[in-house]
């Protein structure tokens, strides 16, 4: 049993947490972001802090985690910290402050992926495998010694939220097991290859945004991995919509290239529309200010055919 403070936030860090206190780990405080107002001025989720509530563990939301904003708290008794999905770089002083120093938690085989965006990176850049780490935390980004690492495979249409599910439950099983020999994996822990670090960066809005010019591939890759937020909007049939669902398609018998953004064929409810490299096959699409509908339904309603540009 090992005494930990857990700082996390989001719903990446639920399994972990969960797990650390069903393996019987004493959980002395958990470390949340502040209640904050989500869309529509509604609260926003905080996972981490329902869930410490419902364990009945010690928590504080700090505005930024320092040694002065831990002052008022006894972590005389904490052994290590344990970092996942916090959402704040951590100082140095604060990382000094456990004997056990601090083990971070990342959705990635690192070095690979480093940064704020590790699972949608993994599906924006095509790969086929990705993974988590469980590493010691130093002063740099995501760039400590490795404890232990595991793989898991990206499937050609898996969504961030999916793999985001995948990842946690991958990660809080290899947390339970690296937290069983920590002491041994301390000592033995190599080094990071700084040679083969990539790096991520936070999504933005813009990111969302999708011009019929690109690939086919590269399309299918930013709907699925830019999801729920921002999404990707594009235009189609004159009007900007989100493309909520879809796949790389092919250019049956009788069809040609046509200019990107041209609607090529309406089929079962989707639509086949020209891309800059191949063809993209939306399934779901949401207009502005209404709901979810099949592209078919949306286009009948704009009364556009086929071969018309978006």
């Amino acid at each position: 049993m090992v005494r930990v403070v857990f700082a996390g936030s989001g719903d990446f860090a639920v399994p972990s947490l969960r797990a650390l206190d069903q393996a019987g780990h004493s959980v002395v405080l958990v470390l949340t972001a502040p209640d904050r107002l989500g869309s529509r001025g509604r609260p926003a989720r905080r996972p981490v802090r329902d869930l410490a509530l419902e364990l009945g563990a010690p928590l504080a939301k700090p505005d930024r985690l320092t040694v002065d904003s831990l002052g008022g708290i006894n972590l005389d008794s904490a052994e290590l910290l344990i970092v996942c999905d916090y959402g704040q770089l951590l100082p140095t002083s604060v990382l000094q402050l456990f004997q056990r120093g601090a083990v971070g938690v990342h959705p990635s085989l690192l070095p690979k992926l480093r940064g704020a965006s590790p699972i949608s990176g993994a599906i924006l850049e095509g790969l086929r495998e990705t993974g988590v780490t469980i590493y010691q935390m130093d002063s740099r980004m995501d760039a400590g010694p490795i404890l232990a690492q595991r793989v898991q495979p990206v499937s050609s249409n898996v969504t961030a939220p999916s793999l985001s599910d995948q990842l946690a439950q991958l990660a809080a099983g290899l947390l339970i097991e690296t937290m069983a020999n920590l002491a041994e994996l301390q000592e033995q822990a190599p080094a990071q290859d700084e040679a083969d670090a990539t790096f991520t960066t936070k999504v933005a809005k813009e990111d969302g945004e999708i011009s019929w010019e690109l690939g086919a591939e590269t399309i299918d890759r930013k709907v699925r991995a830019l999801q729920p937020w921002p999404g990707t909007v594009a235009s189609i049939a004159g009007a900007r919509v989100k493309l909520l669902a879809g796949h790389p398609g092919e250019l049956s018998q009788g069809l040609t290239a046509q200019p990107p953004g041209t609607i090529l064929a309406v089929s079962a409810g989707s639509a086949l529309v020209a891309t800059g490299d191949g063809a993209y096959e939306l399934d779901l699409l949401q207009p502005p200010g209404g709901t979810p509908m099949a592209p078919a339904a949306y286009l009948r309603g704009r009364r556009l055919v086929p071969a018309g540009q978006c």
